[in-house]
């Protein structure tokens, strides 16, 4: 699974929102641009799809910006990243259950069922707030403090 740079810019975007939330008041694309090092023109893209996408509400005016449409810990990464890229994982496109292999390829199918099901468990279960928070959920933790975690591949 590659994670597109459309797909952690938008989580990092998120995540400014997120943590400037409690004053309410609406953040400039400019701001988060600058605050996480975004190109902004590509950043005023991925906002456009965050709006159309539901994650976000823009206001405008010499006061407007961005701010959550709903809580930090109501948006996972994976609310993120299929905003922004479409399905999580894919092969060739398509989701794996809609695949079929023959022969000494059968097994292929559930590698890449199972594959998505974890890449999905663990993004469906990490939150903006978690992140925000630097309280990734233990199994993650766990995940990441593995030797091969930070091997090369």
């Amino acid at each position: 699974m590659r994670i597109s740079a459309r797909a952690d810019y938008a989580v990092r975007a998120l995540l400014e929102l997120a943590v400037r939330q409690d004053d309410g008041a609406p953040v400039k694309a400019e701001v988060i641009a600058t605050a996480q090092v975004i190109p902004y023109k590509f950043l005023e893209g991925i906002l456009a799809d965050l709006r159309r996408g539901g994650l976000v509400v823009s206001r405008r005016g010499g006061s407007g910006g961005y701010v959550l449409a709903r809580s930090a810990d109501a948006i996972t990464v994976a609310d993120v990243i299929r905003t922004v890229d479409g399905p999580i994982v894919s092969v060739r496109g398509e989701r794996p259950t809609q695949l079929t292999y023959t022969g000494p390829a059968e097994p292929l199918l559930p590698l890449w069922v199972a594959v998505r099901a974890n890449v999905r468990r663990i993004l469906e279960g990490v939150t903006l707030a978690d992140i925000a928070a630097n309280a990734l959920p233990e199994p993650v933790r766990k995940l990441a403090a593995e030797p091969a975690a930070w091997e090369n591949p």
